[in-house]
């Protein structure tokens, strides 16, 4: 595919078995069978003896059966008993983020969404996370949202677990980041806050990003997952960045963060609007800055907006606010 001049890289039954008549539903009902006599007795007189207790058995009988059938119907079914784990559950929830769900990816080409080459990354994990220990003040004013800073178990970073916080933390601060917009506060907690935070950011391994977020379309992907409240970072792509950046690591890890994050705040995918400018935070900037390359993954799935196919290429931009006011 030919790479555009300038770009880079960025949550019963079937019908048929509802159209069934009533008469095929009742073939193995016990208690839809015709039960009257061929013809009438010739005496109205108290019956027999023997045929008393007949009847009385057969009332018996008849007694014991609409019992079993009640407590049939009043049972659980297992047809009907959800039986997935947990985890197997929360797969199915809500996904926002670069890796797009859904569709057929099999055509699609991005050469500036391919991981660049460097250092090693975290690649397996527990599929667990521990908090970071630390806090903060609160940064930004309107509505007032808590985050802790999160590293999955088993996934180690070179730098260590306090320099991921740290970045997380200047990041969000920073004036041109969503608190800069003067409708969001943000402020950190840890464990002992003793608070359930509203969001998490999460270094995560790369196969366990992978398994929360989706590979439909093989490129690394980091994402927010609403049914579990994690922002999820992926391991690779915090190591080795997007070739849209060019290198520049630091802008990169600044943009991951916030686009992420606005995810939290219900900010969907946009594209790039001119020609030459800063792209947008929420422009998929890990697969590239280029309308033409990103529009390749809303053609099978719109994720709320669709990027046209109109030449654009924007610059690398890692801010909501990126004029600091």
């Amino acid at each position: 595919m030919t790479r555009p001049s300038g770009s880079r890289r960025s949550e019963a039954e079937s019908s048929e078995a509802r159209g069934e008549s009533r008469s095929t539903r009742r073939r193995g009902d016990p208690l839809a069978a015709s039960w009257a006599p061929t013809a009438a007795p010739s005496v109205r007189g108290p019956a027999p003896r023997s045929r008393r207790g007949a009847l009385a058995a057969l009332a018996v009988v008849l007694l014991a059966l609409t019992g079993f059938v009640v407590v049939r119907a009043l049972a659980p079914s297992a047809e009907t008993t959800d039986v997935r784990s947990p985890a197997a559950a929360a797969e199915q929830g809500p996904v926002v983020g670069e890796a797009p769900s859904g569709g057929d990816y099999a055509g699609v080409d991005i050469p500036t969404a391919e991981l660049p080459a460097g250092g090693d990354f975290p690649v397996s994990g527990a599929g667990t996370w521990r908090i970071v220990p630390g806090t903060t003040p609160q940064v930004g004013v309107g509505r007032v949202y808590t985050y802790t800073v999160e590293v999955e178990d088993g996934a180690v970073l070179a730098e260590g677990d306090t320099a991921f916080a740290t970045a997380v933390d200047a990041t969000l601060d920073d004036p041109r980041s969503w608190t800069g917009t003067g409708q969001i506060a943000l402020r950190r907690v840890d464990a002992s806050a003793g608070v359930v935070p509203d969001f998490r950011i999460s270094l995560t391994s790369q196969l366990t990003t992978r398994a929360q977020c989706g590979y439909q379309i093989r490129y690394e992907a980091s994402c927010w997952k609403s049914d579990i409240g994690r922002v999820l970072i992926n391991g690779s792509r915090w190591v080795r960045g997007a070739d849209a950046f060019e290198g520049q690591l630091g802008l990169y890890r600044q943009y991951a963060i916030n686009h992420e994050v606005g995810h939290v705040f219900r900010n969907q995918h946009v594209p790039c609007p001119e020609n030459g400018g800063l792209a947008p935070v929420m422009m998929q900037q890990s697969f590239g800055v280029s309308n033409d390359f990103l529009a390749q993954l809303t053609d099978s799935n719109p994720q709320g907006i669709q990027i046209p196919r109109d030449g654009k290429v924007c610059r690398p931009n890692a801010w909501p606010n990126p004029a600091g006011r």
